[in-house]
Protein backbone atom coordinates (compact mmCIF):
# COMPACT_ATOMS: atom_id res chain seq x y z
CA UNK A 1 0.00 0.00 0.00
CA UNK A 2 2.82 2.18 1.22
CA UNK A 3 4.68 1.66 -2.31
CA UNK A 4 1.31 1.99 -4.49
CA UNK A 5 0.99 5.76 -2.72
CA UNK A 6 4.74 6.39 -3.11
CA UNK A 7 4.35 5.78 -6.58
CA UNK A 8 1.34 7.90 -6.98
CA UNK A 9 3.19 10.70 -5.40
CA UNK A 10 5.95 10.49 -7.92
CA UNK A 11 3.81 10.43 -10.92
CA UNK A 12 2.01 13.69 -9.50
CA UNK A 13 5.79 14.53 -8.98
CA UNK A 14 6.69 13.98 -12.46
CA UNK A 15 3.95 15.64 -13.97
CA UNK A 16 3.91 18.49 -12.16
CA UNK A 17 7.25 18.74 -13.26
CA UNK A 18 6.62 18.45 -16.88
CA UNK A 19 4.06 21.16 -16.68
CA UNK A 20 6.42 23.49 -15.31
CA UNK A 21 8.68 22.79 -18.01
CA UNK A 22 6.08 23.44 -20.46
CA UNK A 23 3.96 26.12 -19.35
CA UNK A 24 5.90 27.43 -16.51
CA UNK A 25 8.84 29.02 -19.32
CA UNK A 26 5.23 31.98 -19.95
CA UNK A 27 6.43 35.40 -19.53
CA UNK A 28 4.30 38.68 -20.55
CA UNK A 29 5.29 42.43 -19.88
CA UNK A 30 2.63 44.95 -18.66
CA UNK A 31 3.30 48.54 -19.04
CA UNK A 32 1.15 51.31 -17.42
CA UNK A 33 -0.71 53.54 -19.18
CA UNK A 34 1.08 56.89 -19.54
CA UNK A 35 -0.57 60.09 -19.61
CA UNK A 36 -0.34 61.61 -22.92
CA UNK A 37 0.57 58.35 -24.65
CA UNK A 38 -2.48 58.39 -27.15
CA UNK A 39 -1.85 61.56 -28.84
CA UNK A 40 -0.93 61.93 -32.12
CA UNK A 41 3.00 62.76 -32.74
CA UNK A 42 3.86 66.51 -32.62
CA UNK A 43 5.46 67.41 -36.17
CA UNK A 44 7.51 70.84 -36.33
CA UNK A 45 9.90 71.51 -39.52
CA UNK A 46 13.09 73.46 -39.43
CA UNK A 47 15.35 74.63 -41.83
CA UNK A 48 19.29 72.87 -42.24
CA UNK A 49 20.62 76.63 -41.65
CA UNK A 50 18.30 76.91 -38.49
CA UNK A 51 19.90 73.57 -36.90
CA UNK A 52 22.65 73.78 -33.89
CA UNK A 53 24.74 71.21 -32.46
CA UNK A 54 23.64 69.10 -28.89
CA UNK A 55 26.69 68.39 -26.85
CA UNK A 56 25.75 65.72 -24.05
CA UNK A 57 27.32 67.54 -21.12
CA UNK A 58 26.44 65.16 -18.15
CA UNK A 59 24.25 62.35 -17.52
CA UNK A 60 23.68 60.67 -13.46
CA UNK A 61 22.16 57.56 -12.74
CA UNK A 62 20.60 56.44 -9.89
CA UNK A 63 18.63 52.72 -8.89
CA UNK A 64 16.61 53.01 -6.12
CA UNK A 65 18.29 56.02 -4.73
CA UNK A 66 21.80 54.31 -4.66
CA UNK A 67 24.11 56.29 -7.59
CA UNK A 68 25.22 54.15 -10.53
CA UNK A 69 28.27 54.09 -13.09
CA UNK A 70 27.50 55.84 -16.30
CA UNK A 71 25.64 53.78 -18.64
CA UNK A 72 27.22 54.12 -21.90
CA UNK A 73 24.09 52.37 -23.00
CA UNK A 74 22.03 54.94 -21.54
CA UNK A 75 23.61 58.03 -24.05
CA UNK A 76 23.43 55.99 -27.16
CA UNK A 77 20.08 55.06 -26.52
CA UNK A 78 19.05 58.85 -25.76
CA UNK A 79 21.26 60.40 -28.89
CA UNK A 80 19.56 57.73 -31.50
CA UNK A 81 16.42 59.11 -30.40
CA UNK A 82 17.38 62.59 -30.54
CA UNK A 83 19.00 61.93 -34.36
CA UNK A 84 15.68 60.28 -35.52
CA UNK A 85 13.67 63.68 -34.44
CA UNK A 86 16.26 65.40 -36.77
CA UNK A 87 16.34 69.02 -34.45
CA UNK A 88 20.30 69.21 -34.22
CA UNK A 89 22.41 68.87 -37.17
CA UNK A 90 25.35 67.56 -34.90
CA UNK A 91 25.25 64.97 -31.41
CA UNK A 92 28.21 64.74 -29.46
CA UNK A 93 28.60 62.27 -26.19
CA UNK A 94 29.88 63.26 -23.08
CA UNK A 95 33.01 62.75 -24.48
CA UNK A 96 33.24 64.40 -27.51
CA UNK A 97 34.62 67.79 -28.16
CA UNK A 98 32.71 70.79 -27.31
CA UNK A 99 32.06 73.43 -29.98
CA UNK A 100 34.00 76.64 -29.97
CA UNK A 101 33.87 78.95 -27.78
CA UNK A 102 31.70 82.38 -28.97
CA UNK A 103 29.27 79.35 -31.38
CA UNK A 104 25.88 78.50 -30.72
CA UNK A 105 24.96 74.89 -29.57
CA UNK A 106 23.07 73.32 -27.32
CA UNK A 107 24.42 71.81 -23.72
CA UNK A 108 22.25 68.60 -22.49
CA UNK A 109 22.28 67.24 -19.10
CA UNK A 110 19.98 63.83 -18.51
CA UNK A 111 19.13 62.83 -14.66
CA UNK A 112 18.26 59.08 -15.24
CA UNK A 113 16.50 57.56 -11.77
CA UNK A 114 15.42 53.96 -12.08
CA UNK A 115 13.29 52.09 -9.62
CA UNK A 116 13.42 47.90 -9.25
CA UNK A 117 11.31 45.28 -7.05
CA UNK A 118 11.58 42.46 -7.22
CA UNK A 119 9.15 41.64 -4.54
CA UNK A 120 10.86 39.17 -2.99
CA UNK A 121 8.95 38.32 -0.18
CA UNK A 122 5.87 37.26 -2.76
CA UNK A 123 8.46 35.42 -4.45
CA UNK A 124 9.47 33.36 -1.33
CA UNK A 125 5.89 31.61 -0.29
CA UNK A 126 4.96 31.41 -3.22
CA UNK A 127 7.86 29.44 -4.16
CA UNK A 128 7.24 27.05 -1.58
CA UNK A 129 3.98 26.66 -1.95
CA UNK A 130 4.31 25.57 -5.36
CA UNK A 131 7.24 23.42 -4.35
CA UNK A 132 4.48 21.81 -1.97
CA UNK A 133 2.11 21.13 -4.79
CA UNK A 134 5.04 18.82 -6.53
CA UNK A 135 5.12 21.75 -9.07
CA UNK A 136 1.45 21.31 -10.69
CA UNK A 137 0.58 24.94 -9.35
CA UNK A 138 3.19 26.73 -11.50
CA UNK A 139 1.17 27.95 -14.45
CA UNK A 140 -1.52 29.34 -11.49
CA UNK A 141 0.86 31.23 -9.82
CA UNK A 142 2.76 34.23 -11.41
CA UNK A 143 5.55 35.99 -9.92
CA UNK A 144 5.99 39.67 -10.71
CA UNK A 145 9.22 42.09 -10.99
CA UNK A 146 8.49 45.83 -11.25
CA UNK A 147 10.83 48.48 -13.22
CA UNK A 148 10.21 52.35 -13.27
CA UNK A 149 11.95 55.25 -14.59
CA UNK A 150 11.97 59.04 -14.09
CA UNK A 151 14.15 61.02 -16.68
CA UNK A 152 14.32 64.60 -16.35
CA UNK A 153 16.46 66.65 -19.70
CA UNK A 154 17.19 69.77 -19.56
CA UNK A 155 18.66 71.51 -22.65
CA UNK A 156 20.55 74.97 -21.83
CA UNK A 157 20.90 77.53 -24.99
CA UNK A 158 23.76 79.29 -25.94
CA UNK A 159 22.63 82.38 -23.77
CA UNK A 160 22.20 80.60 -21.25
CA UNK A 161 18.41 80.23 -21.14
CA UNK A 162 17.51 76.65 -19.98
CA UNK A 163 14.50 74.08 -20.90
CA UNK A 164 13.84 70.92 -18.80
CA UNK A 165 12.01 67.99 -19.30
CA UNK A 166 10.42 65.48 -17.52
CA UNK A 167 8.92 61.85 -18.17
CA UNK A 168 8.54 58.88 -15.86
CA UNK A 169 7.02 55.29 -17.03
CA UNK A 170 6.55 51.56 -15.39
CA UNK A 171 5.60 47.71 -15.85
CA UNK A 172 6.07 44.46 -14.77
CA UNK A 173 7.47 42.21 -16.24
CA UNK A 174 5.09 38.93 -15.12
CA UNK A 175 6.79 35.33 -15.28
CA UNK A 176 6.48 31.96 -13.95
CA UNK A 177 8.97 29.35 -12.50
CA UNK A 178 12.31 28.87 -14.00
CA UNK A 179 11.36 31.77 -16.49
CA UNK A 180 13.25 34.25 -14.73
CA UNK A 181 16.17 34.98 -16.94
CA UNK A 182 18.02 38.20 -17.65
CA UNK A 183 16.34 38.58 -21.36
CA UNK A 184 13.32 38.96 -19.29
CA UNK A 185 14.58 42.02 -17.51
CA UNK A 186 16.10 43.80 -20.64
CA UNK A 187 13.05 43.72 -22.39
CA UNK A 188 11.73 45.00 -19.65
CA UNK A 189 14.23 48.08 -19.47
CA UNK A 190 13.75 48.56 -22.72
CA UNK A 191 9.99 49.33 -23.16
CA UNK A 192 10.17 51.29 -20.11
CA UNK A 193 13.18 53.42 -21.47
CA UNK A 194 12.02 54.09 -25.07
CA UNK A 195 8.93 55.24 -23.16
CA UNK A 196 10.59 57.91 -21.49
CA UNK A 197 12.48 58.65 -24.15
CA UNK A 198 9.49 59.18 -26.64
CA UNK A 199 7.69 61.33 -24.41
CA UNK A 200 10.74 63.70 -23.41
CA UNK A 201 10.93 63.91 -27.62
CA UNK A 202 7.47 64.84 -28.03
CA UNK A 203 7.69 67.76 -25.62
CA UNK A 204 10.94 68.93 -27.43
CA UNK A 205 9.53 68.93 -30.58
CA UNK A 206 7.01 71.71 -29.21
CA UNK A 207 9.78 73.98 -28.59
CA UNK A 208 11.35 73.79 -32.22
CA UNK A 209 11.47 77.72 -32.23
CA UNK A 210 13.69 77.40 -29.09
CA UNK A 211 16.17 75.92 -30.49
CA UNK A 212 16.67 77.53 -33.90
CA UNK A 213 20.14 79.38 -34.86
CA UNK A 214 18.05 82.81 -35.17
CA UNK A 215 16.07 82.64 -31.83
CA UNK A 216 18.97 84.39 -29.50
CA UNK A 217 21.95 86.02 -29.96
CA UNK A 218 25.80 85.01 -28.93
CA UNK A 219 26.30 86.73 -25.77
CA UNK A 220 29.56 87.82 -25.13
CA UNK A 221 31.06 85.59 -22.42
CA UNK A 222 34.57 86.76 -22.98
CA UNK A 223 34.74 89.10 -19.76
CA UNK A 224 33.15 87.40 -16.46
CA UNK A 225 32.02 89.02 -13.82
CA UNK A 226 32.35 87.47 -9.70
CA UNK A 227 31.25 88.54 -6.22
CA UNK A 228 34.51 89.35 -4.31
CA UNK A 229 34.03 89.50 -0.39
CA UNK A 230 36.19 90.38 2.40
CA UNK A 231 35.65 88.00 5.51
CA UNK A 232 35.37 90.06 8.42
CA UNK A 233 38.02 89.72 10.95
CA UNK A 234 37.59 87.26 14.44
CA UNK A 235 40.11 88.75 16.05
CA UNK A 236 39.45 90.49 19.06
CA UNK A 237 41.37 93.52 19.31
CA UNK A 238 44.19 93.26 22.29
CA UNK A 239 45.02 96.74 24.63
CA UNK A 240 48.81 98.04 24.36
CA UNK A 241 49.35 99.82 27.34
CA UNK A 242 52.30 102.18 26.93
CA UNK A 243 54.97 103.21 30.02
CA UNK A 244 55.07 106.75 31.54
CA UNK A 245 58.37 107.74 30.19
CA UNK A 246 57.42 107.05 26.44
Amino acid sequence: MYGTLSLRWAIFGCCGLLLSLTTGCARWIELKAVPDSNQAPYVQVIARSEQVPLVMDSISNTRNGSPQNLSLETEQRLLGTLRKIGLFSHLGGTDSTEPPAGGKFIRARLVFDEDIDQHAGDKAWKSIVIGASMFILTPFIPLDYDYAAHMTLELERWDGQVKRYESQSAGTSHYQLFSATPLMIDELKGHVTESCLTALMQQMVHDTTFYSASSAPVLDRSIHSVSVKSNRSKLTPVPISTSPGK
